[in-house]
């Protein structure tokens, strides 16, 4: 297989997306768009996004396609042309889905590839609740768990059957060791 130009990582929240997608991200060399990382600096530097994000992203709340075009039109020059892209949690809406691939497109950006982690809700809840404990992150309460979960099954879920159809797709289980789904993962990609 050739290699993608674009890799979107899909999953729950906790599904283990991050940890495979940075970790590709440096074995490819491509550049690491983590969405969640993104919106947190935004609102760590004050920006006027940053501010008019802030308390939906600490609740949890998915952004509205809106709030969210302005922030990746700001970012999508920090892509190096040279290199290929490999997005964090991102699209979570068709809408999205439809902006980004148009985006790339007409960026020459043709070959994408998307990575489903596939994880059940309770092993993502526990998993965030592990995580709650190391990184004491103000988005990993109960509440905001619960929500990110239930946004998944209602926005998210439809952009993988569309992803399906415009994408090549792989659905990996994510509850193995990382070292199993990294494996499954490099034998998808043929890396």
């Amino acid at each position: 297989m050739n290699m993608p130009d674009v890799i979107f990582f899909i999953g729950r929240s906790g599904a283990g997306k991050g940890t495979q997608a940075k970790a590709l991200a440096e074995r490819l060399d491509f550049f690491y768009w983590e969405m969640g990382g993104i919106l947190r600096s935004e609102i760590a530097k004050g920006s006027e996004i940053g501010k008019r994000i802030e308390n939906l992203v600490n609740t949890g709340v998915f952004l509205s396609d809106q709030d969210m075009y302005p922030v990746i039109e700001a970012h999508v020059d920090d892509v190096p042309k040279d290199k290929g892209i490999i997005f964090d949690g991102f699209p979570r809406r068709i809408s999205q889905a439809n902006y980004i691939m148009g985006l790339l497109r007409g960026l020459g950006r043709k070959e994408m590839t998307t990575i489903f982690l596939d994880v059940p809700r309770e092993d993502s809840v526990e998993r965030l609740h592990h995580r709650a404990e190391i990184e004491h992150r103000v988005d990993d309460t109960d509440e905001v768990i619960t929500r990110r979960l239930d946004q998944f099954e209602i926005e998210t879920t439809p952009v993988l059957d569309y992803l399906q159809t415009m994408t090549k797709f792989y659905r990996l289980d994510g509850r193995p060791p990382i070292e199993e789904v990294t494996k499954a993962l490099n034998e998808v990609l043929k890396n």
